[in-house]
């Protein structure tokens, strides 16, 4: 994926998994992974009850729309 293709909310995945944007930077996608978790009450923020990512230029690569 390429920056321009995220916005907040979008969910997208990478072999670790599935997550959601939560904000976007300027070189970066910030997001929370919604695949780990069973209650989807952890997924309102923020602040969030699941840890944030940073996902840099040269992650977004390996990302995909799900």
């Amino acid at each position: 994926m390429k920056h321009a293709d995220f916005f907040v909310g979008c969910e997208f995945r990478t072999d670790g998994g599935v997550w959601r944007c939560t904000d976007i930077g300027t070189r970066t996608i910030i997001a929370i992974r919604i695949s780990d978790y069973d209650d989807t009450s952890w997924f309102n923020g923020p602040p969030y009850a699941v840890c944030e990512t940073v996902f840099d230029e040269n992650d977004l690569e390996a990302c995909t729309l799900t």
